[in-house]
């Protein structure tokens, strides 16, 4: 495999000097010029954070790499799709919702907000994976698709599942639909809380296998023997009424989720960007933020998402663990700083997966940018 450039900027500015400028000279070193932008729709894969939660990346760092795709003649949007979970982003009114509230108004950022599975998380579109081997096909955000390039910008954090969260988790994970993020997460079938249902039947609209019915009791049943498992009926439910039976192992999440991120970039150019600053030890989809576990690092960028997201676990390592954090109450026996924190992960999962089915190398050399 070959070595990957990952350009890297650390989080120091000398007096008249922001460090959104720093990040401007270091997306166009790293070589951001080189995509044809020109008349292109570029979806620039954000997390708008859930409310409550302030880790999230500052809407300025955004426009910043929205003005330079439009400068070079591009049409950037931002986007991500709905969560899966029950929270103030599981559909796109709420969403939309919540990125306003947490500042990413389309006047401070020059671009639009698209919430790329629609409004019930179910506009999506099924795609190959290029040597996939747990997933053939990737259910993802239709407008995320539709757009000639992706852009990430990514907030380098940790993750209780995935052992961090960094340039894969968000194209992964985040580009898929509600369905896409049930076939990640689970592998058994959905079934329903009857309580929460409403016998509304608009469960049974969304299932092309008819596999849902509404009983005597005015509660919907779903036929196991018909059901694919696509998920499609959990996005359409408004009552929560549905979910998965069963889950996977944390290392099976990670390969599935850097299967989606090939499905994601495979086969038009793509650009990625990590900001390593408030390391939260979870992720952004929490309505809370821990204590930063290390001191801000700096930001990385590059094109590839596996080299990039190993040099900023690596630069993570390196630096000092903060005693007052999650980091201080942990056993450091591990190795590394996130699987201290969370040791039922292993983030390395991402990586040699990544490199295995082809999104990226492991070897990177990293370029310094003042």
């Amino acid at each position: 495999m070959a070595v990957s450039k990952i350009f890297f900027t650390d989080m120091r500015c000398r007096i008249g000097e922001s460090l959104l400028t720093k990040l401007d000279r270091l997306i166009v070193k790293a070589g951001i010029g080189e995509i044809n932008f020109k008349q292109k729709y570029v979806a620039i894969k954000i997390h708008f954070g859930e409310p409550g939660n302030l880790a999230f990346l500052r809407p300025n760092f955004a426009k910043t790499v929205a003005d330079r795709i439009k400068a070079l003649g591009g049409q950037p949007f931002l986007t991500d799709c709905n969560t899966l979970y029950v929270g103030r982003r599981n559909n796109a009114l709420v969403h939309l919702d919540a990125a306003m509230e947490n500042g990413y108004f389309p006047p401070a950022t020059g671009v639009q907000n698209i919430i790329a599975d629609g409004l019930k998380g179910t506009d999506d579109i099924e795609v190959p994976i290029k040597n996939g081997v747990y997933l053939k096909s990737a259910r993802i955000g239709r407008a995320i698709m539709d757009a000639d390039i992706i852009v990430s910008l990514n907030h380098f954090k940790g993750h209780e599942m995935t052992g961090i969260g960094g340039a894969i988790k968000n194209l992964g994970m985040g580009c898929g639909s509600r369905a896409g993020k049930m076939a990640m997460h689970n592998e058994g079938k959905p079934v329903v809380t009857e309580k929460l249902c409403t016998g509304c039947k608009t469960c049974t609209k969304f299932c092309n296998e008819n596999a849902i019915t509404i009983g005597q009791n005015k509660k919907a049943a779903i036929d196991h023997n018909r059901c694919v498992g696509c998920g499609r009926c959990i996005g359409s439910c408004n009552f929560d009424a549905i979910s998965n039976e069963s889950g996977t192992s944390n290392e099976k999440i990670n390969c599935k989720m850097v299967e989606y991120t090939m499905a994601v970039v495979d086969g038009r150019p793509n650009f990625h960007i990590n900001i390593v600053n408030q390391v939260s030890p979870y992720c952004d989809c929490h309505g809370e933020s821990d204590a930063p576990v290390v001191p801000d690092i700096g930001i990385f960028a590059g094109f590839d998402p596996v080299a990039l997201d190993k040099a900023c676990m690596e630069a993570v390592n390196a630096a000092p663990g903060i005693k007052t954090s999650i980091w201080g109450d942990r056993d450091h026996t591990h190795g590394d700083h996130f699987t201290d924190i969370h040791p039922t992960t292993d983030w390395r999962s991402q990586i040699i997966h990544g490199e295995k089915i082809g999104l990226g190398s492991s070897s990177y050399e990293l370029i310094t940018v003042k």
